[in-house]
């Protein structure tokens, strides 16, 4: 009875959770293309003012002043990336990440898929343009499982949960990349209190505490000390999500009562907003023209689609044949290079990343269009292999 109950929960869990992405990355397309419409409407000033407007939350020295643009970036993107540390953390106790073995391929796969770009967008890049490096790094995971919900039947489990698998290793990276070479300088009276904070979270669960507000207490206080402290402030929510025990817990399973509880709404409220705040590109004036001349976009939107095809396909098939690792089965060949086109959707993260790479709006702008570019064309193409693919299989099955 008890093996049956572990069974389920974290099947149940994994499909909860694409189950949320499929859908929210519907809505994350519909927040995108509102961005983008009103950026380039008549009122299009408005888009600007609006993010722009300060808030200030909190009080005396523990006010803590933004723009709306940066309270979506540092404040609610921190949900999105405890949610990401939450699964991370659920897949490295219980999950596909939990055995070595069946952990080396994705993990093999998310290095390729994250060195070959970082390589080919600093080939063609240079000077002030080269410190976004780490944009075309990033998966978007709603956006790729939402691409995929999409064939229905025609895309197998295992192709299901290799991507899944991918681009969870590929957030490991991408989060260690932002809290290494995307943090200003570094006050570290402010880190030690967001590490104390973490330590407290440590001495609750020891204590035994269950309740979950003492935590959502400290979790903010951890949240505004790293966002003074220097570090991007997101990185508070992932070590939090990472802290979060995967067990039972005064018998109720916390993690997957937070995936549960959160999940929903960073996929359907936070990440759509985050597209929204971010994504209002204005292609007139030219704008298209001139990215079009600059290497900035070209280097983003080669290392999306030609990098992750090529690193992670490359990477699979080394692991293939030495040992390391071996496909998932219904899985062939051409699934791993539809999954690799899908995975080169670096949509959310991607955006995140070259807001903190760059200074000059331009830049960000510019960018941002290769980012658009080079999202489409992956969707697209990993779309047209997979269906390619399902023909395939389906003529091979019927011989």
């Amino acid at each position: 009875m008890t093996t049956q109950r572990t069974t389920r929960r974290p099947l149940s869990a994994l499909q909860d959770f694409l189950h949320d992405e499929a859908a929210g990355g519907i809505v994350l397309v519909v927040g995108a293309l509102v961005a983008v419409v009103w950026a380039n409407s008549p009122v299009s000033d408005s888009y600007s003012s609006f993010w722009g407007q300060y808030l200030t939350i909190g009080w005396g020295p523990a006010a803590i002043t933004e723009d709306l643009q940066h309270w979506v970036n540092d404040g609610l993107m921190a949900i999105f990336f405890f949610v990401v540390g939450l699964e991370i953390k659920r897949e490295l106790a219980i999950g596909e990440l939990h055995d070595p073995r069946a952990a080396a391929l994705p993990a093999a796969a998310a290095v390729g898929g994250v060195v070959v770009p970082a390589v080919i967008f600093v080939a063609l890049t240079s000077g002030a343009a080269g410190a976004g490096w780490g944009i075309p790094m990033a998966t978007d995971i709603a956006f790729a499982v939402g691409v995929l919900a999409l064939l229905g039947d025609r895309v197998p489990s295992g192709a299901k949960l290799l991507l899944l698998s991918v681009a969870i290793v590929d957030d490991i990276i991408a989060i260690t990349v932002i809290a290494l070479f995307y943090t200003d300088t570094v006050s570290l009276a402010w880190l030690a209190g967001a590490v104390a904070g973490l330590g407290l979270v440590v001495a609750l669960r020891v204590v035994g505490v269950t309740a979950i507000w003492p935590y959502a207490v400290v979790g903010v206080a951890v949240w505004a000390a790293t966002l003074e402290s220097g570090v991007h402030a997101t990185i508070a929510g992932v070590a939090l999500g990472l802290l979060t025990p995967a067990g039972e817990v005064g018998g109720r399973n916390v993690l997957a009562t937070l995936e549960h509880r959160l999940h929903p709404w960073s996929a359907f409220v936070v990440v759509p907003l985050f597209a929204l705040a971010n994504a209002g590109v204005s292609f007139g004036g030219g704008v298209l023209g001139e990215a079009a001349q600059s290497a900035l976009p070209w280097a983003i939107a080669l290392g999306l689609v030609l990098g992750k095809i090529v690193g992670i396909s490359g990477a699979v098939w080394l692991a293939v044949r030495t040992g390391l690792g071996r496909l998932p089965q219904g899985v062939s060949s051409l699934h791993v290079v539809a999954v690799s086109a899908v995975a080169g959707i670096g949509f959310t993260v991607s955006l995140f990343i070259a807001d903190l790479a760059y200074d000059d709006a331009a830049l960000t702008e510019t960018a941002k269009i290769g980012i658009f570019a080079g999202s489409l064309v992956a969707a697209l193409l990993g779309a047209a292999l997979m269906v390619l693919a399902a023909r395939r299989s389906g003529a091979v099955a019927s011989r």
